[in-house]
This record gives C-alpha cells, sequence and structure tokens, in this order.
C-alpha cells in the first residue's frame, strides 16, 4: 500500500517526464532540481495542497520550501515502501543521523565552499590576503559587491577604425574589461539565458600561473574563485547552451566534482582530452606532460545536442565504385545490429539471387522485409565478387556528406593545433607584448562549431589573448569577452582589430576570412580601483599625500579601518618606507568598491558623461532616471 505523499507525488512528477527512467522516479535528477529551486519543479509541487502545506511554510507573506526535509523522504524512506519513518532496524556508521552507505552524494568539501571571494586582483603581479564574504552573514555586502555597474570608456572598432558609442544593438559583440565575477554579474541584466557557448581557459592553479593565492589556502581558495564564477556562468547560459573548461591534471578532477554541484552530474557530456604538445619533455622527473583536459557540460543534457563534424578526405577515401552503380562510391555495412526485437532475431530474408540472410546468433537484423526488398531491386546489396558472399549493404557517399560525423572525445594536436602553433599564431601579429599561454585557433574552430550556429552567442570570461573572439568572428558568431588584466589593450584588443582589418593568420584561410564586422569595447568605471593605480604611480611622500587627500573624500575603504589614525598617525611616521605606506593605503580600501554600481549614475560627483549615462540606459535597457528603482 502506498502513502499519500507517494501517490501524489507519482501523480505530479507524471507530467514531468525528465524526472523519470526506466518507468522509475530518477531520485538523483529530484535531488539537483530540488536544490538548485527548480522553477518548473517548485511550481509543480506547490501547486498540491497536501504536498505545500507537508514540506512548505509560509512566513511573512512569502512561502518558504522545506527542501532537505522533502529530499529526505526520497533518499531515507527506501522510496515506494510503505513507512514514512527514516529510520530501520540497522546499526551502522552514520553522518548528521544518515546512514553512509544510503548517503551516495559526492561534493567537493572545502574550506569557504559558501563564500564569494573578494575581488580586487587588477594586474598579474598585485597580491593580496584573500577575503571571504559568507553568502548568509554578508549578504549586504555580497550584494554590493555583484550588483550591476556602469560602463564608459565605450568605443566601437570595425574597418573604419574606431570611435565613441552611446549605445549598443542586440547584435553587437562586446568586449568588457573590469573584474570577470563583477562583470560577468553585470552581464546578466542584459544576457541571461541567452549564451549559447562558453568556453574558458581558466588559471590553472599550478603555482606557475599568474593565479598566486595564500599558499595555506591555494586549493580551497582557486575551487572558491571558481565555484563564483561557475554559478553565474549557469545563469548565462541558453537552456540549449553548453560550457567547455579547459583545465590541465593538478584540478581537473576536483573541478569536474564541483562543476557537477554546480551544473548537475547528470548533464556532463564528456572529459576531452586534448594532445597540447606534440614532443616529450626530456627533463621532466616522471612522466611528460602532453594533454589538457576540456570538461563539457550542457545546460540541459536532455535538449542539448552536438553538431557533427564535417567528413574529412580520409573517412571518404573507404568509398569505392567497383560495379559502377549510378549512385556513385559506397562502403559495405553490415545488415544487422547488436539490438532489437525478438522476432529480428529470428528473421530470414531470401534475395533475389537466391542467397538467404539470417542476422548471426546474437544479433538482430537491421531492415526489416519491405525495406530488403527495396533495397534488393535497386542493387543495393552486396554478395562479394562472387555474389555469394555474405550480403551486406551498399552504404553510398552521396548520402553521408550532409550528415557528418560525431566528434570523438580525443584530440590530437595534428586535428585541431597545439602550443606551439598557438604562440606562433600570437607572434606574427606583431603585437608590442607576447602571450605565454594562447590556445591555437583550430582548437577554438572545432568547439565553436560543436556547441554553436551562426549568429549564437560565445562567451569566454577568462579572454586571455582574444583567441575565442578572434575564431567566432570568423565563423559569424556574436561573441562576448571579458578580461581584467592590462594586457587587454597590448594583446587582446589589437588583436581583434587585426582581425577586423583581415589578417589572414589561424583558420582565416580555412573558412576563408576577408575581414569585417565589428566590436564594442567597454570598461568597468572604477572608483577604488582609479585610486589603485593612482598609488602604484607615485614616487614621493608628497604625491601620496595628494592621493590621499582625493580619495579621503571618494574612496571606500574598509570598514574595519580606523581611518583617522591611519591618515593622521601611520602615514606621518618617518620609520615607514614608501612601499610599506602604498602597501598600507591599499590593504586599507574596500575591494568590493572597486567600481561604480549603476544606481550611482546620476550622482554628480562623479562627473558621469552624457555619452556614459546613454550607453548604461541602452544596456540596461533603462529609461533615464530609473536606475534607482
Amino acid at each position: 500500500m502506498k502513502t499519500t505523499i507517494e501517490d501524489r507525488l507519482v501523480t505530479l512528477l507524471k507530467s514531468l517526464p525528465m524526472y523519470w527512467e526506466d518507468n522509475q522516479i530518477n531520485k538523483t535528477k529530484i535531488y539537483e532540481a530540488v536544490l538548485n529551486y527548480d522553477e518548473q519543479l517548485m511550481k509543480l509541487l506547490l501547486s498540491d495542497d497536501f504536498i505545500r502545506s507537508t514540506y512548505s511554510k509560509e512566513i511573512a507573506g512569502a512561502v518558504l520550501f522545506k527542501q532537505q526535509e522533502f529530499i529526505d523522504y526520497f533518499r531515507y524512506k527506501d522510496f515506494w515502501d510503505n513507512s514514512y519513518t527514516r529510520y530501520s532496524n540497522e546499526i551502522g556508521l552514520t553522518s548528521e543521523g544518515k546512514y553512509l552507505k544510503y548517503n551516495s552524494d559526492v561534493v567537493v568539501d572545502f574550506p569557504f565552499k559558501d563564500t564569494i571571494l573578494e575581488g580586487g586582483m587588477k594586474k598579474e603581479d598585485v597580491r593580496k590576503e584573500e577575503v571571504f564574504y559568507h553568502t548568509v552573514l554578508a549578504k549586504e555586502e555580497i550584494d554590493i559587491m555583484l550588483s550591476p555597474k556602469i560602463f564608459t570608456n565605450t568605443k566601437k572598432y570595425d574597418e573604419s577604425g574606431e570611435r565613441t558609442v552611446s549605445k549598443i544593438e542586440n547584435m553587437d559583440n562586446l568586449i568588457v574589461k573590469g573584474n570577470n565575477l563583477i562583470a560577468l554579474y553585470s552581464l546578466k541584466e542584459r544576457y541571461a539565458e541567452k549564451v549559447k557557448l562558453i568556453y574558458i581557459d581558466p588559471p590553472y592553479n599550478t603555482g606557475g600561473d599568474t593565479f598566486k593565492y595564500n599558499d595555506r589556502f591555494n586549493h580551497s581558495t582557486w575551487l572558491t574563485f571558481m565555484r563564483n564564477r561557475l554559478e553565474i556562468a549557469k545563469d548565462l547560459l541558453a537552456n540549449d547552451g553548453s560550457i567547455w573548461i579547459n583545465i590541465d591534471d593538478d584540478e581537473s578532477h576536483y573541478l569536474k566534482v564541483l562543476a557537477d554541484e554546480v551544473f548537475g552530474r547528470g548533464n556532463f557530456i564528456n572529459n576531452v582530452v586534448w594532445e597540447k604538445k606534440y614532443t616529450n619533455a626530456n627533463d621532466v622527473k616522471w612522466l611528460s606532460d602532453n594533454h589538457d583536459h576540456i570538461l563539457v557540460y550542457a545546460k540541459n543534457k536532455e535538449i542539448w545536442r552536438p553538431n557533427p563534424l564535417p567528413r574529412t578526405k580520409e573517412m571518404n577515401s573507404a568509398y569505392k565504385n567497383p560495379d559502377n552503380h549510378p549512385k556513385g562510391p559506397w562502403k559495405a555495412t553490415p545488415l544487422h545490429a547488436k539490438s532489437g526485437s525478438e522476432s529480428s532475431a529470428k528473421f530470414t530474408y531470401t534475395f533475389k539471387n537466391g542467397v538467404k540472410f539470417t542476422p548471426p546468433a546474437g544479433t538482430f537484423s537491421r531492415y526489416s522485409k519491405e525495406t530488403f526488398q527495396r533495397m534488393d531491386e535497386n542493387n543495393e546489396i552486396w554478395f562479394g565478387k562472387n555474389g555469394k558472399a555474405i550480403p551486406s549493404r551498399k552504404t553510398f557517399l552521396s548520402e553521408l556528406k550532409n550528415e557528418g560525423t560525431p566528434a570523438k572525445t580525443i584530440w590530437r594536436f595534428d586535428e585541431v593545433g597545439h602550443n606551439h602553433e598557438a604562440r606562433e599564431e600570437i607572434k606574427a601579429l606583431n603585437l608590442e607584448e607576447g602571450f605565454a599561454t594562447p590556445k591555437p585557433e583550430r582548437l577554438l574552430k572545432r568547439i565553436i562549431h560543436l556547441g554553436s550556429n551562426t549568429g549564437d552567442i560565445v562567451l569566454d570570461f577568462f579572454m586571455g589573448s582574444a583567441t575565442t573572439q578572434a575564431v567566432s568572428i570568423k565563423m559569424n558568431r556574436q561573441f562576448i569577452g571579458v578580461e581584467q588584466m592590462d594586457y587587454i589593450s597590448e594583446v587582446s584588443i589589437p588583436r581583434l582589430k587585426k582581425v577586423v582589418d583581415g589578417e589572414q593568420g589561424g583558420i582565416s584561410k580555412e573558412v576563408n576570412w576577408q575581414g569585417g564586422g565589428s566590436f564594442v569595447y567597454a570598461e568597468l568605471l572604477e572608483l577604488n580601483g582609479a585610486f589603485i593605480q593612482e598609488i602604484s604611480k607615485v614616487s614621493t611622500g608628497e604625491a601620496l599625500l595628494d592621493v590621499v587627500n582625493k580619495m579621503e573624500d571618494k574612496a571606500y575603504f574598509n570598514y574595519k579601518v580606523e581611518l583617522d589614525k591611519l591618515l593622521g598617525e601611520v602615514l606621518p611616521d618617518e620609520e615607514l618606507t614608501l612601499e610599506e605606506k602604498k602597501k598600507l593605503i591599499l590593504e586599507s580600501l574596500d575591494h568590493n568598491q572597486s567600481y561604480i554600481a549603476l544606481t550611482e549614475i546620476d550622482d554628480n560627483s562623479y562627473g558621469i558623461s552624457n555619452e556614459t549615462r546613454a550607453f548604461n540606459y541602452s544596456f540596461y535597457s533603462k529609461e533615464t532616471g530609473d536606475v534607482n528603482e
């Protein structure tokens, strides 16, 4: 006998086929949906009065869903047994009252997991102590940090050069300079659920890259850093979109489990192995590291499908036409399959020439009697040169050309490029500054082909040398790029300007790129960030004092700082060096206030131009004066 709750749940969930598998409810998918407060599922559950009264509570007019209690019902009831209790006559190890053998969830448990890592890293050589804000205890600080920000210094680049713009169009490509976490939350206002493909090549946390944090919390800091960004990335993805994350062995397996939590383990597609080097490193102590991982997740695996790869000349070379068939080259393929119905296992067919076909033991006929008859009449069955061999189907190349072929999960360097090729592509552009870790254009060409179509939005918020954006524009995709480091003006933007002008490196000849297109450039309007730049440039105590005097009126200091003491006692202290004083000032600033919030756009004290106001009203689809609503 089923319980009332069980009856109601079965009835309700029948309308949502994505939660069923083999005629049973898929508990894992239910867990993930409830934990993420899936809107469709929540509406369905709360529409039932009994379920609503059992698993929700109304406080001050708001309905709170008892998430954990609902999950516990599935997890501990030994679901579909006729008992409400989670307890049974068993003795065993428990954690928080739950038997470990029933607790099958695997998560990455690390310090600061439920926190936001404070923004603030501006340059590769500027480090600071990590500050973490708990999502519950410091909600106000987090809301301030992640609120929409003002865009400034807005320009548009096309074949005619650059010009200032006060408006952004729906199909404009966009480059944003600023902290990528903060930028992503501003982008969400315009692009939520509109991005078809995200590719990111984040810091690998190897100690040899630019992501150098406090050694004690290096690993945990990196996981927090990634979790914060993956969560907002998921909000930006379209329902039929996907994310591709490039990483190496140091963090790939932790990142896999973390991404399982964020995107849902059921939405994991594959781990692509990319052969990034073509030579052995003979000076290594252990094994030569020749590959990277690319973790692929769909926003919704049930509906996401990759585009097939075009057929290669090597694939097509296997098709011949020894009998001069009018349909052209063909290849013999089996008439049996690994699966089928009971009747197709016992199937027998006699062709016109008297040859009989019966599927081998353990296999099934691939085709029906009617299909065999049609193929036999059209000379589409091959019986070997002597006409008596085991029959097979003539699969014609002409019927496959438009179908393509599925991508494999191992990508060789000769197919998609390698690190040396990528560096040579950057070198050939004659930019002012080199770039140590670019990705080859052929690698991005494959990813963008598999995960998007013409006109789709492609996002890369670790833009680096702008390979993703360069390939996107050559493949007629709309792109968004975010980069915080100052090399954006020395590498990334100059590269894209060359692409617009028609540069012929990378995949240009392969896709017949002749130049064209355009992109909009915008910066998050700095507040404390501007003072940080001024402080880093001063070379005398007098100059530092001038900057500090301006900061006293306009800058945001950390609430923990005793400002009077800092300005009145610490800065005049002659025993401190200039560098020590500069460090103290930098550490005293509130790094959540590196950029000016959109709500301040009409504050005249910031001197915001009419052009900047107009661009932001356009970007956020706001009417003049309603940003404070």
